[in-house]
């Protein structure tokens, strides 16, 4: 069996597998050394974040079934993208592909704050009021589709293997907890991690009210993409343990930590002036 027939047979037990180890890991060093105090109690927000969640993963695997493993070894057997297309060893188009889809996971990212109507959808990943490690996975489920149509499109394009794919996806989910999460590291720890990764520090500047702050560091697994293109910022103007989380006009309100209401945030906030190329009020 291949690296690629393997991840294909494994995919959804070792995405499980990896969520759990990592939420559990991750859950455990919030206790033990946290950032910020809490404004809500974890089984207020947990339950609505995990249960959208679970909302999205059973949502996704009724209308797109074959997932994105499963659409890269499709893309494999019709020649589709560039990497099905060239003689490389499998390590090098590995980790060719897992680069090149992070870029394209940051670029995705710039996009849904730069257009309005996405910027609707996406902030309800940015109205939490609180910042922990089940914000990484609290989107609303018309951006998780389109979101994963656009991985289907860069698969597609690049010809990632579907073992490469797995390896991302499973990345993508860790560093994403890892840097939601409410925990704090030793200041010259995080100035050397945030070199190449996004860091708790890092990543909780973007979630910050300030809409210059809140357009800042994009990133999700390597922080090379914001220092290259100009979208980096080391700290938040205020400290870590005092900036506002959330996004103008949803602040205190009940929705952000209800399951339905995150749901009806797109459709009955427009998120105020906060997508990039727009003046804050």
């Amino acid at each position: 069996m291949t690296f690629d027939e393997f991840a294909l047979a494994n995919e959804p037990v070792i995405r499980l597998v990896a969520f759990v180890g990592v939420f559990a890991l991750m859950a455990a060093w919030e206790v033990v050394a946290p950032r910020r105090a809490r404004l809500h109690t974890r089984l207020v927000r947990w339950s609505a974040n995990l249960g959208l969640v679970a909302f999205n993963t059973v949502l996704l695997r009724l209308l797109l079934p074959m997932a994105a493993v499963g659409f890269a070894s499709l893309a494999a057997q019709r020649g589709w993208g560039l990497l099905n297309n060239l003689e490389l060893p499998a390590w090098l188009a590995l980790v060719l592909a897992v680069v090149a889809m992070d870029f394209a996971i940051w670029l995705q990212h710039v996009m849904v704050h730069a257009v309005p109507v996405l910027w609707r959808l996406h902030q309800v990943h940015h109205a939490d009021p609180d910042y922990d490690l089940s914000t990484g996975a609290r989107f609303h489920p018309i951006e998780i589709v389109l979101s994963m149509l656009i991985k289907f499109a860069v698969i597609a394009v690049l010809g990632a293997p579907a073992a490469a794919v797995l390896v991302f996806e499973v990345l993508l989910n860790a560093t994403a907890m890892f840097n939601h999460a409410n925990v704090r590291l030793p200041p010259a720890l995080d100035g050397a991690l945030r070199q190449l990764l996004v860091t708790p520090d890092m990543h909780r500047v973007h979630h910050s009210i300030d809409h210059a702050e809140a357009n800042s560091n994009f990133g999700f697994n390597l922080s090379i993409w914001d220092r290259l293109f100009g979208t980096y910022r080391a700290q938040a103007r205020l400290p870590q343990e005092r900036m506002e989380i959330g996004v103008a006009g949803l602040i205190g309100d009940a929705r952000c930590v209800s399951f339905t209401g995150m749901l009806a945030i797109p459709f009955t906030h427009d998120g105020g002036d906060y997508a990039i190329g727009h003046e804050a009020r």
